[in-house]
């Protein structure tokens, strides 16, 4: 029987509520994005399970792309340091654009620079002059490649050049002759030469004039065992979806004649926000190799992001085999060189992506580490945390594998709740704070956050925490409360009874207390009681702050005094001195 409605009840939400208006922005001006017809396309079912051929351009096009290009001190910073993470190809510059580039270039060889397992990629346009000069700069280099481009989309070709599809394969097949004979001419047998190709604004360029021009190319060439082409099919406009720009490089892959011989590079730009899909689901699509650059630099919204790419695979057991483990190191390099500040939000390396504000998020990130420690323990000795798969909530990877501390994990503002909080005081101070504990001192930080707002710093949440829980009775001017405990014995009848004596301050004089129960904290009570104070036991909780004989006992005690329920902390390195003066906190909290 469906419900029927009654007085009072809220008006449901529907769709109709929430229809959309005409935004009155000029979308007749532009078009759908070409689709490619591959019905039984195979790269949906794939997955990426190892790391592949890795191409910085951040000496290229992460260089070219700055307000203030790279000093020759920032570009070498730039170039020990992509050697330094592990990039085996790099681009180095573009040495006919000047003699900043070429002499970059040459300073590198000359000084030996290039480790004999990097190859260094330098790139040229598809002029003779050019490609001489691009050539010239490369003699007596370990290992190198040229990287010839010449645009081939319909706009391109009617707007830029005025030429014919004819024309434009002539320039590509033309350009790739000249590498040849001017690779022949000045470089010596010491140098491990090889060729790349790009088809420009490939992601414009219609599909089969694309594939008629990398085929002209390898047939000039001659790609075989042994003597690799690289054909790089650049997204230098991004303009499709990832799955639209897949399905090209699925097309390109199946229809290229020399494909065992041919590397498949993959160029995205950043355009529409989507590069690292683009660049991910054409490996699945069939590339071998990805250009980037650290941290999306590049022309406009930038090149693919390295950063990102690399520490995506790591999140999923993969190995990039590019070294992040100092990701801190590597971000500030980064902005030395590019002059450059990265975002605080950039995937796995801007200041706070591992940081969590939210009290829920603080909470489960909490408790996602209270779990590992717990199932480590379980695990047998010797097992850490470091030997479990990760699982902690919020967290993809832990910061540490990339050189962060815990420190910052958790901060706190007005947005945070008590598991933040609790946080801080057990990483920064050992404290394990009971839950109903942690709901009463969240409340005392959240007052402080709400009348002066902004951030509270760990250093601030253990200043209001001492001042709270923890007078410190040799300090004039942090003692306060009626009770100060001086010392304490307890001896234990046959019958189990305890008999308690305290030396103590209490009001500012010297007194003896003296009670009976059963147990150090019972006969407390009762002493207490002597002196007028009407407090009960609610719940009572201990564990050691560290290891060994010297360990450090932390006590947690909830009482009633006087009808208010409150919590106090003692911390000693006996535990039935802690306990005392836990009591002694919640007693004296509550004369405050």
């Amino acid at each position: 029987m469906s419900q029927q409605p009654f007085v009072g009840r809220p008006t449901p939400i529907t769709n109709a509520t929430h229809t959309q208006k005409p935004s009155g922005m000029p979308i007749h001006k532009y078009g759908f994005y070409e689709q490619v017809e591959i019905p039984d396309r195979t790269w949906p079912n794939a997955r990426v399970t190892k790391a592949p051929r890795w191409l910085s351009t951040d000496l290229r096009d992460g260089n070219q792309s700055l307000i203030d290009p790279m000093t020759p001190a920032r570009k070498r910073e730039m170039f020990d340091l992509l050697v330094r993470m592990g990039y085996k190809e790099i681009e180095v510059g573009f040495p006919s654009s000047g003699d900043t580039d070429f002499a970059f270039v040459r300073s590198i060889i000359e000084e030996g620079a290039i480790p004999d397992d990097v190859t260094i990629s330098v790139l040229t346009q598809a002029r003779e002059d050019l490609i001489e000069r691009t050539v010239e700069s490369l003699v007596g280099a370990h290992r190198a490649t040229v990287h010839l481009y010449n645009a081939t989309a319909p706009t391109f070709r009617r707007v830029v050049f005025r030429g014919s599809k004819e024309q434009i394969k002539q320039i590509a097949v033309d350009g790739t002759r000249l590498v040849m004979e001017y690779a022949e001419k000045l470089l010596g047998p010491e140098t491990t030469f090889g060729y790349q190709y790009s088809p420009e604004i490939f992601t414009d360029t219609e599909l089969d004039f694309a594939l008629d021009v990398c085929e002209a190319v390898c047939d000039v060439w001659q790609p075989a065992e042994g003597r690799e082409i690289i054909l790089n099919l650049p997204a230098t406009v991004e303009r499709s979806t990832p799955s639209t720009h897949a399905d090209r490089f699925e097309w390109m892959a199946r229809n290229l004649t020399r494909r065992e011989h041919v590397c498949i590079s993959v160029h995205p730009h950043n355009d529409r926000g989507t590069a690292v899909a683009a660049a991910e689901l054409a490996l699945m699509a069939g590339a071998d190799r990805v250009e980037g650059c650290l941290f999306g630099q590049g022309e406009r919204t930038g090149n693919v992001d390295l950063i990102t790419l690399g520490m995506n695979l790591f999140s999923q057991g993969i190995d990039p085999q590019i070294d992040f483990s100092q990701i801190d190191e590597i971000r500030r390099t980064s902005e030395y060189c590019n002059q450059m500040e990265v975002h605080p939000r950039h995937p796995y390396a801007g200041d706070l992506v591992y940081t969590a504000f939210s009290g829920s998020h603080q909470d489960a990130i909490k408790k996602g580490f209270d779990a590992m420690e717990a199932d480590a323990a379980a695990a047998g000795p010797g097992v850490t945390v470091d030997d479990l798969e990760w699982a902690v909530p919020y967290l993809p990877i832990d910061p540490k594998d990339v050189g962060r501390s815990y420190e910052a994990v958790i901060r706190v503002n007005s947005q945070s709740g008590k598991g933040g909080i609790a946080y801080v005081l057990k990483n920064d101070h050992k404290l394990d704070l009971p839950r109903r504990m942690q709901i009463e001192f969240s409340r005392i930080i959240q007052a402080k956050t709400d009348a002066e707002g902004g951030e509270v710093t760990p250093k601030a949440i253990w200043d209001v925490f001492s001042d709270e829980y923890l007078p410190n009775p040799e300090d004039a001017a942090s003692r306060w409360g009626r009770i100060q405990l001086r010392s304490g014995s307890t001896a234990t009848d046959k019958d189990g009874t305890d008999t308690l004596t305290v030396e103590a301050v209490v009001d500012g004089v010297d007194a003896v207390l003296n009670g009976t129960g059963n147990g150090p904290i019972s006969a407390f009570f009762d002493a207490l009681a002597g002196i007028g104070i009407d407090a009960r036991l609610l719940d009572y909780t201990e564990h050691t702050m560290s290891e060994g004989a010297s360990a450090v006992a932390a006590s947690y005690i909830e009482c009633a005094i006087d009808g208010r329920v409150l919590w106090g902390i003692g911390i000693d390195a006996n535990t039935t001195r802690a306990s005392l003066k836990a009591v002694i906190s919640a007693v004296n909290r509550a004369g405050r």
